[in-house]
C-alpha cells in the first residue's frame, strides 16, 4: 500500500479551504485543515506532518508567525505560502522564514499539486542520501553499517542497519510501522511485524550505553527514536 503524505493546511476561507482539501485528498494526500492562526501550533503538534500549506492573513495569528513557530519545531518541514499578499516585501519575508515556495491567489490547482510533489521528491532524495548520523553519544555510518560508541564499534546486519537508518531519518518523529515494513521488508504482515519487533529489541540493546536514547513504541502507530532531556 502506498504511503500518503500528511499535509497541514492553514486557511481561514471556508469555501477555498474545503475545495483545496478535497482536491488534495483526491490526489492521494491526507489533509488536516486548521482555520484559525491561534489553533495552528497546537494542531500541528498533535499530528505528524510531511508538508505545510499556510495562508498569511488569518484570525488571531498571522501565517508568517505560525511558520516561524513551526520551523522552530521542525526546521526541515517543506512549506508553501498560499496567499493573496503579492507585495515584494511579503514574498521576500516568506522566503526568509524558510518557505520552499510562495504562491499567490488565484492559482492553478494542478500547478500547485506538481509544486508540492516536486518539493516532496527533492526532500526525499536529500533525506535518503544521508549516511552519517549522530544518536546521543553514538555515531552511525549507515553505508558501512557501523554503530560506534566511544572506542567500541559493532557491525550491524543489513536489516538492523536499514531499520536504524529509517529511525534516524525520522528522529523525534513517529515512524509509521507500515511505512517501515514496506520500505525494509517489502510487505506488511504478522510475521514481518514480529520480525521488526525483534530488530527493535536488538537496536535498543545496542544503544543501551547511552541512557538518554529511547526507542519508544507508540501503540497503534509505530516507533520513535529520541534522546530524552536530562
Amino acid at each position: 500500500m502506498e504511503n500518503r503524505n500528511n499535509i497541514f493546511l492553514l486557511e481561514d476561507d471556508e469555501n477555498f479551504g474545503s475545495v483545496l482539501k478535497s482536491y488534495l485528498e483526491m490526489n492521494d494526500f491526507n489533509v488536516s485543515w486548521t482555520k484559525d492562526g491561534a489553533q495552528a501550533i497546537p494542531n500541528f503538534q498533535s499530528g505528524q506532518f510531511d508538508f505545510c500549506i499556510l495562508d498569511i492573513m488569518l484570525p488571531n495569528l498571522d501565517g508568517f508567525t505560525v511558520a516561524k513557530k513551526i520551523k522552530a519545531i521542525d526546521p526541515e518541514i517543506p512549506t508553501i505560502f498560499l496567499t493573496a499578499k503579492t507585495l515584494k516585501e511579503d514574498v521576500l519575508q516568506g522566503y526568509k522564514i524558510g518557505a520552499d515556495d510562495y504562491v499567490t491567489k488565484p492559482f492553478d490547482s494542478e500547478v500547485l499539486l506538481y509544486k508540492i510533489k516536486a518539493i516532496i521528491k527533492r526532500k526525499s532524495e536529500r533525506y535518503n542520501d544521508s549516511t552519517d548520523f549522530r544518536i546521543g553519544n553514538y555515531t552511525f555510518d549507515s553505508e558501512l553499517r557501523v554503530l560506534s560508541h566511544e572506542k567500541n564499534s559493532i557491525k550491524l546486519s543489513p536489516k538492523e542497519s536499514d531499520l536504524l537508518k529509517i529511525l534516524c531519518l525520522h528522529m523525534n518523529k513517529v515512524l509509521d510501522r507500515d511505512k517501515a515494513l514496506n520500505e525494509i521488508w517489502g510487505e506488511e504482515g504478522y510475521f514481518t511485524a514480529r520480525s521488526m519487533d525483534v530488530y527493535i529489541t536488538k537496536l535498543r540493546k545496542y544503544l543501551k550505553k547511552d541512557s538518554s536514547i529511547e526507542i519508544e513504541n507508540i501503540h497503534g502507530s509505530g516507533f520513535i527514536l529520541k534522546t530524552k532531556e536530562d
